[in-house]
């Protein structure tokens, strides 16, 4: 099927996106679910049903799913969604989610550069901020930036997309001012420990944002002897005065994250073993 922004747009393929077009409440990054329209000469190509043949696809080809009618653990949630918030309830998220993404860029647009805003200088329901020109400057990145949320109890944006050397801060309509506030200010702490970095004031390798997130464990070790305190290192926030109600812990200290895919390996027990 070709929807009406297909066609305005030109593109061959389109994912009408469950998560965005439907409503599914954030969790586990946004699921896939939707339907995918193509133009007319891409329709031979498409997967054929495993139950009912469907016209347009041929005949011969297979299905690519083993769940027929789609992901029963996504779509009643969906359901009740626009069920229960009806009409006004759905108009009310949308302008709360855009709100609160606008505030975010006003807030944090100081401290950080705020890519594509509009003629207005409003942005969308994502707020996108580049961390490239400070990766220049400092040699932070936004892996740095990311690991250092989780020292303030937060999982990190969307990082590198849309854009590489990005985050995107997408904050919905589910996310209270207090919590957006409490976001904003841990960006900001963070800005300004990249400023130290930036100034000399602290070693470029050796510093809270190329070392986060730190554990329990680092707080426990007491052969301890970066530049910079455990209190900054685990409380970040207090050490600015702020008070900490409660703590994430980070289970492990930072992992090499594309290592795994690099270099591929058997988890399973050697065949000596089986002997």
């Amino acid at each position: 099927m070709e929807s009406p922004s297909q066609v305005d747009i030109g593109a061959d393929v389109s994912h009408v996106n469950l998560h965005k077009t439907f409503c599914i409440p954030h969790g586990g990054g946004g699921p896939g679910m939707g339907p995918i329209g193509v133009k007319k000469h891409l329709a031979p190509h498409l997967a054929n049903h495993s139950l009912i043949r469907l016209n347009g696809p041929e005949a011969s080809n297979s299905a690519v799913s083993a769940a027929p009618w789609g992901s029963s653990g996504i779509l009643p949630i969906s359901w009740m969604y626009i069920a229960m918030m009806g009409a006004e309830g759905l108009l009310k998220a949308t302008q709360v989610a855009i709100l609160s993404a606008n505030y975010i860029a006003v807030r944090l647009a100081e401290h950080y550069p705020v890519l594509y805003t509009g003629s207005s200088g409003m942005v969308a329901h994502e707020c996108i901020i580049d961390l490239r020109p400070l990766k220049l400057s400092s040699g932070i990145s936004e892996e740095d930036v990311a690991k250092r949320l989780m020292d303030f109890g937060f999982h990190a944006p969307t990082m590198s997309f849309p854009v590489a050397g990005t985050l995107m801060i997408e904050p919905t309509e589910s996310e209270s001012k207090q919590e957006v506030d409490r976001f904003i200010d841990a960006m900001i702490q963070i800005r300004k420990e990249i400023a130290a970095v930036e100034s000399g004031s602290i070693d470029a390798e050796n510093n809270p944002l190329k070392n986060a997130p730190h554990t329990l464990a680092d707080m426990l070790d007491d052969s301890w002897d970066r530049p910079y305190s455990k209190l900054q290192a685990a409380y970040p926030n207090q050490a600015e005065g702020a008070a900490v109600s409660n703590k994430y812990w980070p289970s492990v200290n930072r992992i090499d994250n594309v290592y795994g895919d690099r270099n591929l390996f058997c988890s399973c027990p050697s065949i000596e073993n089986y002997e």
